[in-house]
């Protein structure tokens, strides 16, 4: 008769279950992993497979277990590291995304506002347009895989059940926040220049012919200057994005 002692049974399953709490606090908060079209099912599923699979090359991990007396504080400690991997991936959407609602308040396109389901708040068109954008070229230049490289890798800088007060400290995630707006605003750059001088244009014209209804001419000589500004930056977003996607990885320390 096979019986099973307590003790290896702990040693199956700890080099499993606490990778499985990080990188399923990294799929509840990063972008594409959290959103509501994928199921949570599909959602836990995949976080076991990744953990599953990086657990072989986790070295040196210790045995905590599930019943001991730090399996609480190791539970906090998975948990908070894995949020702040996806948070700090979360950002660099937020950048595109606020770099589409400065564009789109120039565009006078922000009046385009509606509900979106997927992330259940209030957003303008451009900014939407610019989000999934994003997500298109996160998954093109494989920001998936460089996300699950970062959860596998932060366990040579963050060991099990310690560290995350000094990646905390020394990360500096709050000052994320100016980098968000610093970058949205060099995104954003390039088009508000030029819808300042189509705008400028439009003021000129209408000193020099007062007869001529700007208003009726004005949105649709905005717009097409918008339009036409976006297809000439779109496709050096990418740049940008991977950019701004190792910049925050490589201030915790995962990607150098």
């Amino acid at each position: 008769m096979i019986g099973f002692s307590e003790q290896a049974l702990m040693g199956w399953l700890s080099p499993i279950f606490w990778p499985f709490l990080r990188v399923l606090a990294v799929f509840s908060v990063a972008p594409i992993f959290s959103s509501r079209a994928l199921p949570v099912r599909i959602r836990v599923g995949l976080a076991l497979l990744v953990a599953w699979g990086a657990s072989g090359g986790i070295l040196n991990q210790p045995v905590v277990p599930l019943n001991g007396p730090d399996a609480i504080d190791t539970t906090v400690h998975e948990v908070l590291v894995g949020m702040s991997i996806g948070f700090a991936v979360r950002l660099v959407f937020v950048a595109a995304e606020l770099a589409g609602e400065l564009i789109g308040l120039q565009m006078g396109l922000n009046f385009a506002g509606f509900f979106d389901p997927a992330s259940s708040t209030q957003g303008s068109a451009l900014a939407s347009f610019f989000g999934q954008m994003t997500a298109l070229l996160f998954i093109t230049i494989n920001g998936h895989l460089l996300v699950l490289m970062a959860v596998v890798r932060s366990y040579e800088r963050i060991p099990l059940g310690r560290g995350v007060v000094d990646m905390l400290r020394q990360a500096r995630l709050h000052e994320m926040g100016a980098q968000v707006f610093a970058s949205a605003f060099w995104m954003a750059l390039p088009l508000t220049v030029l819808l300042l001088l189509a705008n400028l244009a439009l003021g000129i014209m209408s000193r020099i012919a007062p007869q001529m209804n700007i208003f009726a001419i004005g949105f649709p000589i905005t717009l097409a200057t918008g339009l036409g500004g976006l297809a000439l930056i779109l496709p050096l977003m990418d740049r940008s994005l991977l950019a701004l996607l190792e910049g925050a990885l490589s201030r915790m320390w995962f990607v150098r």
